[in-house]
């Protein structure tokens, strides 16, 4: 599990601290800075994002089931059309970035917030199509566990990243729009460097180069990507609808701040807990491929255990600097204050977090999706969001009562 785990888990923690990095350099300009940004990076994004890694995972199924079956000649046409179809998804969601700015004041969200975001959205619209290209890609990596070269790539990308912004951003004052670009760039080098490594020779039987094989079966994969993607949709755009509920809170300003900083650091954490994601989605997949379903229902035994344990770990490491982590993106003292108050719910969020996406893995490698996309409805729609609204709104709570109600019901 840890030889999977461990480099899965690094790629994913250095590949979301691209956003991670550019939200503590933008929010020492400013908190309508970081407003503008953090609404960008956790409601059009993770919108989009979510969408996009829920299209690839299908090829955690297949190609997992696949390699355990010994048929690892599909994994190059399974990743194309999992290519064809997140690009064609991309630029069907295109639209959603450039028009940011009209959306977000349809959504009555601040209307300084929505003009600096939507300035922000459509520079980073390439990102869109390299996450296309990006997760289908991981996929195809990770059903074989040739996962360290990701790592590395996702490392060295990372560093670079943080030292661009540091010019770009910190020193030259480019402001959103060089932060916007920097992480476009970050991104390329990226999906560049794992292109790079899968068609260099390595994977002679899984990638015998482009072919025409991958726009047949088109439908049936379509229907997979998206059980996929519902299923991972519920749970990421929850966090969406969350913050869109804060902006509608008194000071909007404040409380967007507040929310995105604890935001950041849970799904930094979340990372961590998609490492583990991967590592049980290939096992379980390989084993049942190969028919091994005791073998199966070990590995899920031992990843929820082992990610359960980190997950106590972080959480405690929450409430012993819940009035520091705040100041790695702002210095404004009523930011910090209202951002440490939520310190408790974050804390129980990252707990809870340590295992749902485990259990998310499994019902990939299983093949479950649709099964847990209807949970997700209940859980989240049903319960969590009309609660969350009833204590915030009606009651005037603010942003920890209603927090307090949105965790992972």
């Amino acid at each position: 599990m840890w030889e999977i785990a461990a480099p899965a888990l690094i790629t994913e923690v250095s590949q979301f601290s691209i956003s991670f990095v550019t939200a503590a350099f933008v929010g020492h300009l400013g908190s309508l800075q970081l407003a503008a940004v953090s609404i960008v990076q956790n409601v059009l994004e993770t919108f989009v994002f979510g969408f996009m890694l829920g299209m690839g995972s299908a090829l955690e199924t297949l190609c997992g089931q696949a390699v355990g079956a010994g048929q690892t000649h599909m994994l190059g046409i399974y990743m194309q059309r999992s290519w064809i179809i997140c690009m064609v998804t991309a630029l069907c969601l295109a639209p959603v970035y450039i028009l940011a700015t009209p959306i977000l004041k349809l959504l009555h969200q601040d209307k300084r917030i929505s003009e600096l975001a939507g300035k922000f959205a459509i520079w980073v619209v390439p990102q869109l199509f390299l996450y296309a290209l990006n997760f289908p890609l991981q996929k195809f990596l990770q059903a074989q566990s040739k996962v360290w070269v990701l790592t590395s790539i996702s490392t060295v990308v990372l560093g670079i990243h943080a030292l661009l912004n540091w010019i770009f951003v910190a020193k030259l004052g480019y402001g959103v729009v060089g932060a916007a670009v920097v992480a476009d760039v970050s991104w390329l080098l990226v999906v560049l460097g794992q292109m790079i490594y899968v068609v260099s020779g390595y994977f002679p039987e899984a990638w015998t180069g482009f072919s025409m094989k991958a726009f047949k079966s088109l439908g049936g994969f379509v229907k997979l990507s998206l059980a996929s993607a519902i299923m991972l949709c519920l749970e990421l755009w929850y966090t969406t609808v969350v913050i869109l509920m804060v902006g509608w809170l008194k000071n909007p300003e404040i409380a967007v701040d507040a929310i995105s900083i604890c935001m950041n650091i849970q799904l930094w954490t979340l990372m961590v807990a998609l490492g583990f994601n991967a590592a049980v989605s290939v096992r379980v997949s390989n084993e049942l491929g190969a028919g091994n379903h005791k073998a199966a229902k070990f590995s899920v035994m031992v990843t929820v255990t082992t990610s359960t344990i980190l997950g106590l770990i972080f959480a405690a490491a929450v409430l012993a600097t819940k009035n520091e982590f705040p100041k790695l993106f702002t210095s404004k003292p009523e930011v910090i204050h209202e951002a440490s108050k939520l310190g408790y719910f974050l804390a129980a969020t990252i707990f809870l977090d340590s295992i749902l996406p485990v259990l998310h893995g499994v019902a990939v490698g299983a093949g479950w999706q649709f099964q847990v996309a209807l949970i997700n409805i209940v859980c989240y729609y049903v319960f969590g969001l009309p609660i969350g609204a009833l204590l915030g709104y009606k009651f005037e709570y603010g942003v920890t009562r209603t927090c307090s109600w949105l965790i992972q019901p």
